[in-house]
């Protein structure tokens, strides 16, 4: 049954499309704004919705409104802002301009720092939320969106959060809320450092994560982020059934017992890939900027160094120039020595 508040999704891509086609098919009534090309092959194709355990949904052509321009902000009571991180400052134009005010925007954004760049452009005329998306989402062509790894999506405790979460109630694209979404924010980013990793080896998630020298620069890199925390007096929340005090640990642990216990529990699909391979695999500008480098960034407002996340951040970019992927070895001498 149809309710609840109008959505916008901004920058549907991926996510935004996997997340706005399981609400829609829940009933909320969603418009999905991305690019000309996603348009196309939504319009031809309609959506169809996957993930691991097997779920699946699609809505026909007629029953998708995409769209490829901000004027359908003007009708919408939540705005769920899934942009690329370098293009938040664009789109707080765009909710300026044509967003109605009083609308609800939740970042369903890598990283920490998005949300200042939203409060900065829109505070006192928008209600401003945090949101987590804790899985991946890979398009495999014909307008198909499957997710890949378990989670659900998390919203700081707002007026339209909550309205949009009692109408998605539960399904594959459930929404929960959270008071601590500035902690739920940097455990996410502690576990999305390997997205950077999987980006470089040029492998599936479960490939890469086989590997004890790509597992080791994992770990050392959010080491070295809980590190940088501590001293700014930052508490990570926990984000899935792991402490990220803990997960460095289990990370880090030999083969056997990595494969063996942790990798075998975890629910990742043997295609999945981390968002930053996929923008790598596409020659688009990645987000490291916004997931290695906000610690880098941390690291000099405390006047201290990152050397390891520092390190990784100089390998994406040239990666981004057109670098070969980097087996284990290479990889964990050129970040760790």
């Amino acid at each position: 049954m149809a309710g609840g508040p109008k959505v916008a999704i901004l920058g549907a891509g991926s996510v935004g499309c996997f997340i706005g086609g399981a609400w829609a098919f829940a009933g909320v009534r969603v418009t999905f704004i991305g690019r000309q090309k996603l348009a196309k092959d939504v319009d031809a194709h309609g959506l169809t919705l996957s993930d691991y355990s097997g779920w699946q949904a699609h809505l026909a052509p007629g029953d998708v409104d995409f769209r490829c321009g901000p004027e359908a902000l003007e009708e919408a009571q939540v705005i769920v802002l899934c942009v690329k991180s370098g293009d938040t400052a664009a789109a707080v134009r765009e909710i300026a301009e044509h967003g109605i005010p009083g609308a609800t925007v939740i970042s369903f954004q890598n990283g920490v720092s998005n949300v200042d760049v939203l409060e900065r452009g829109l505070a006192g005329r928008f209600e401003i939320a945090r949101g987590m998306v804790p899985y991946n989402v890979a398009y495999t062509g014909n307008g198909h969106f499957h997710k890949g790894v378990a989670g659900d999506l998390y919203a700081e405790r707002r007026a339209g959060a909550r309205a949009l979460a009692e109408v998605v109630a539960s399904g594959p694209a459930a929404v929960k809320l959270s008071d601590d979404m500035l902690g739920l924010a940097w455990g996410k980013l502690l576990i999305n450092l390997n997205n950077a990793v999987n980006a470089l080896s040029g492998r599936t998630l479960r490939d890469e994560l086989k590997r004890h020298d790509y597992r080791r620069v994992f770990a050392a890199s959010m080491r070295e982020g809980l590190n940088l925390l501590k001293r700014a007096d930052i508490k990570p929340a926990t984000v899935g059934p792991i402490s990220p005090y803990v997960l460095p640990r289990i990370i880090n642990s030999p083969d056997w017992l990595f494969n063996n216990m942790f990798l075998k529990k975890w629910k990742i699909d043997e295609k999945a890939r981390s968002s930053m391979a996929d923008d790598l695999a596409a020659g688009r500008k990645t987000e490291i900027d916004f997931l290695n480098g906000e610690l880098v960034q941390l690291a000099e407002q405390l006047q201290r160094d990152a050397p390891i996340n520092r390190a990784i951040v100089e390998l994406v970019r040239i990666a981004e120039g057109g670098a070969e992927p980097l087996s284990p070895a290479q990889l964990r001498r050129a970040v760790l020595g």
